[in-house]
């Protein structure tokens, strides 16, 4: 599915276009720099990289490759680079607390590889120290702003997106009660939040909106505890929600357990969730996903690099290029599509404006 969706964006190469623009005009002040609105052991390519081609390294968040989720999203924009590109890649996962990441991203450096990705913005810190370190390596790091000279920043706008699964939720929901199942209690899930309850309050203003997050900010271990998630979800439909949307990465696996359980629906999230979870006892449960397209962010990053472009800049991937969105899969939403493009637009027009904090 992340493969077809390549095809059809034309807007990922919109924002290539803008990633490469704002790249090579350099970096802006302040503490984000210029923005553009446009994305513990060793993976699967651990051969050495050939002599002049292009080396591209990336260093995934907790949980690794094959989260479905979110590092699976930023191996298909890494797997694409290998296709379309021809590039030699290797992928590395950090420890499970994730204490390693200034290390992989070392690693990488000093085996060749240019330019570099961290996965999350647990790597903010990381990044900055080595790109110091290594001025002549491009890096680019996932929702984490830089100004730095060789570091690009990808970020999204999951506030936008979470909104349109909110109104999505809204109208499926009959009695008005849903829930919301974040990974780790931080600024950035926040954002997932306040889109979804904002989205979900402009259908119906007095809907029931449970909120639960698994591990307090810092502590990353809330995105791999399908455990944990599972019993959150639990009690919200236990409660009475019909509808839960998970910010949770691997731990949305649980959410999605106990709307089966339960006989009820879940949202997913970052991929087309019915796609990429391969229990098919699950996959009816998930009504739709929203998509934060860090596959493209990734490629496009990429590929702006093999024309020339360097970092100093920050590129946003929101709704006016598709950069999030909803998926489609199964058919669950086709009756909404009306309303759900209509909410879209509004967005994208600036008639509605998504709050990033609850």
């Amino acid at each position: 599915m992340l493969s077809k969706r390549f095809g059809r964006m034309a807007a990922g190469s919109i924002a290539g276009a803008m990633l490469m623009a704002a790249a090579a005009c350099g970096g802006g002040g302040g503490e984000t720099g210029a923005t553009s609105s446009a994305a513990p052991s060793a993976g699967a390519s651990s051969e050495a990289p050939k002599t002049g081609a292009l080396k591209v390294g990336l260093a995934f968040d907790v949980g690794g490759r094959g989260d479905k989720s979110f590092n699976d999203a930023a191996y298909a924009g890494l797997e694409k680079a290998k296709t379309d590109l021809s590039a030699d890649i290797k992928e590395l996962s950090p420890a499970a607390d994730g204490s390693n990441r200034g290390e992989l991203l070392r690693q990488l450096a000093d085996a060749g590889y240019n330019p570099i990705i961290g996965v999350g913005f647990a790597y903010g810190e990381d990044i900055k120290k080595t790109a110091e370190e290594y001025p002549e390596i491009q890096f680019a790091v996932v929702d984490s702003a830089s100004n730095a000279p060789n570091v690009t920043g990808l970020l999204f706008a999951e506030e936008q997106g979470s909104y349109l699964a909110g109104v999505a939720a809204a109208l499926k929901a009959k009695s008005g009660h849903v829930g919301f199942v974040g990974g780790v209690e931080n600024d950035l899930i926040k954002k997932f939040e306040a889109g979804f309850d904002a989205g979900v309050k402009s259908v119906k203003k007095d809907a029931k909106i449970d909120v639960k997050y698994l591990t307090p900010d810092g502590d990353f271990s809330g995105f791999k505890a399908p455990d944990k998630g599972k019993v959150a979800a639990e009690k919200m439909f236990q409660d009475g929600a019909e509808i839960v949307y998970h910010a949770a990465g691997d731990s949305g696996l649980g959410v999605f357990q106990a709307a089966a359980a339960a006989k009820k629906l879940a949202i997913g999230v970052d991929s087309d969730q019915r796609q990429t979870v391969k229990e098919a006892n699950l996959q009816p449960v998930i009504m739709t996903s929203m998509l934060k397209r860090v596959d493209v962010g990734v490629f496009e990053f990429i590929k702006a690099f093999q024309g020339g472009a360097k970092g100093g800049a920050n590129t946003v991937y929101d709704l006016k290029v598709d950069g999030v969105g909803l998926a489609t899969t199964g058919g669950d939403i086709d009756d909404i599509k009306d309303k759900l493009d209509t909410a879209k637009q509004d967005i994208i027009d600036g008639k509605i404006t998504v709050p990033t904090k609850p």
